[in-house]
């Protein structure tokens, strides 16, 4: 049983029942509702009542649903960004004509007065802003009518489960995913939230035993890291259900929590402008060795294929009942489920042929090196591709093994050249620990791009590997770096202060070591650096005597060795 959000404060609000957890504390349906009253006389004011536009930027979860709905019953325009920093608010401030970012402090402005019933409008209008996969802020126009379309959905779905639990969430409330999951439907279904964002697995571990019966709102990337850092098994008691959305999880990923948990993790696929589309839940076929990976239409979703390929659909959530267009390539079966096969927005052309970004990543994560791939186009003097990597066991060993990073990516370029001509493969080649995700797990072409854009006081770096206390990365040295200037006239050279820097920065990263530096110890420089180098920058960790040796090499030959010395209690 769900109430429809814009009648949730129309039956007597004065019971005790929880909307949120805060640690060991709960705040009940009487203080959601006067506190939501408080904001809106506050808004009300002499002082904001000429402002009809709001965007709401609380990171608070229990703030934010209270300012969200002060804000409806006010009868103000509301604006979701997806990200509250002030440099990504700037080129939003068309759009709004003040920020609702201090909860406390608008409540503070308020005169005291009496609150009238809360009345709101069902099609009172919400926009969210998301950055897509372009990087740039599109704003998408929906109602409050939408989203309890959605929520409805939802509980015809779910709506067993969500009975008797508490959400808790690793994802913030401030996109369309964490918003519905998270906040609005709890508060719909008359169920409470969690106020910790989860985003530290040893603080779902701690929030599943405090709470008993929940229900786990996640995304891919944070799920796919959980198992290397907590041991699933331990968990208890077990969440009633894990929801996941931003991306497909990967097969390897839903059956690892699939043998833990008794069950993969529900997959959610939609968008901000369409809301919920499907589910799935992959699962071995029974005495098959293949997983399922169709995703099932929600209720009243109608999908079909056009002509070329791409996903139309029309759904409740949607604020017509056109057939709306999506950018995703399926496959339709003939029982009505869909397989996704890839963005048709990410074909491109280069050197005149017709490139699919997600059929390059698709082939690359085939071979037995490659474990998640990323491919983005790099606009240069000419236009090419980066390949973003994560690598298995077996190719991390072929790497570490190898004389440098080249040998592999000839080995990989080779492969891709069995399927693609060769003018379209990546030029560029950076292997990461872990692919840049966002909070909601998805990857910005701006935050890939980021990884192959030269920085005139660093190296580039080119590939890295860290388990436990060793490291071992590999550097290119370009001719453009600021520390050749001078250094010296005819005949550049790296300073060896330099190199020192290089390694008390990337000793910081993955050793996590603050600033507790003591002293330098046999410190040797052996052979010049000079423009262009590539060089390989082993690391290792003594935790026990506080200290970091490094090696920077190519194959046997040292170009500079050492020891970094801490102070024991500089070490976290």
């Amino acid at each position: 049983m769900t109430t429809s959000l814009h009648l949730l404060f129309s039956h007597d609000c004065v019971d005790t029942r929880p909307v949120c957890i805060d640690g060991d504390h709960v705040l009940d349906w009487r203080f959601f509702t006067e506190r939501t009253c408080a904001a809106v006389r506050a808004l009300g004011g002499e002082r904001h009542r000429s402002c009809a536009r709001w965007a709401l930027c609380l990171s608070d979860p229990f703030d934010f649903v209270c300012g969200l709905f002060a804000l409806l019953a006010a009868g103000k325009q509301i604006v979701l960004p997806s990200n509250h920093k002030p440099a990504a608010l700037l080129p939003l401030a068309g759009l709004y004509d003040s920020v609702l970012d201090d909860l406390d402090g608008l409540l503070a402005s308020g005169d005291g007065g009496l609150c009238a019933e809360l009345t709101i409008d069902p099609r009172a209008p919400l926009s969210l802003v998301t950055s897509g996969s372009s990087g740039v802020p599109k704003v998408i126009h929906k109602t409050l009518a939408q989203f309890e379309a959605e929520i409805q959905t939802l509980a015809t779905l779910w709506g067993t489960v969500m009975q008797g639990i508490t959400v808790v969430a690793s994802v913030p409330h401030h996109h369309i995913y964490g918003l519905l999951f998270r906040l609005l439907w709890p508060l719909a279904a008359g169920q409470p939230f969690d106020r910790m964002t989860c985003v530290d697995p040893a603080d779902v571990r701690a929030r599943l035993a405090a709470l008993q019966k929940t229900v786990l709102v996640s995304s891919p990337a944070q799920l796919a890291r959980w198992p290397a850092l907590i041991n699933l098994a331990q968990l208890a008691p077990l969440p009633g259900l894990i929801f996941s959305s931003g991306g497909p999880l990967a097969t390897e990923t839903a059956a690892v929590y699939a043998q833990a948990f008794g069950a993969a993790p529900i997959e959610v696929y939609g968008s901000t402008e369409t809301g919920g589309i499907a589910w799935r839940c992959q699962r071995q076929a029974q005495h098959q060795n293949v997983v399922s990976d169709a995703w099932t239409p929600m209720p009243a979703v109608a999908v079909r294929c056009a002509a070329d390929g791409a996903l139309q659909l029309r759904s409740p959530h949607l604020p017509d009942d056109q057939w709306w267009r999506m950018e995703d390539a399926v496959q339709i079966d003939v029982d009505g489920r869909f397989r996704l096969r890839g963005r048709l927005d990410r074909i491109i052309k280069l050197e005149e042929k017709r490139v699919s970004l997600p059929e390059l990543e698709h082939v690359l994560m085939q071979h037995p090196w490659v474990k998640q791939a990323a491919v983005v186009p790099l606009n240069g003097a000419r236009l090419t591709l980066g390949a973003l990597l994560t690598l298995t066991e077996e190719g991390i060993q072929a790497w570490r093994s190898a004389a440098s990073r080249l040998s592999i990516t000839q080995a990989l370029r080779r492969y891709l050249a069995e399927h693609f001509d060769g003018v379209v493969l990546p030029r560029h080649w950076r292997f990461c620990m872990q692919l840049p995700f966002d909070e909601r797990g998805k990857l910005s072409v701006t935050d890939l791009a980021a990884r192959f854009a030269k920085n005139p006081l660093q190296p580039e770096l080119l590939a890295e590997w860290c388990n436990g206390d060793t490291a071992l990365l590999e550097l290119h040295v370009p001719s453009t770096l600021i520390h050749f200037s001078g250094h010296f006239p005819g005949l550049p050279i790296l300073p060896g202060v330099v190199q020192i820097d290089w390694v008390v920065r990337y000793v910081a990263h993955y050793f996590a070591l603050c600033d507790g530096f003591q002293s330098l110890e046999q410190i040797k420089f052996l052979s010049m650096v000079r423009p262009g180098a590539t060089l390989r920058l082993a690391l290792a960790h003594d935790p026990g005597r506080a200290r970091i040796t490094f090696r920077y090499h190519v194959g046997e030959h040292d170009y500079a060795t050492g020891r970094i010395v801490y102070s024991k209690d500089a070490i976290v």
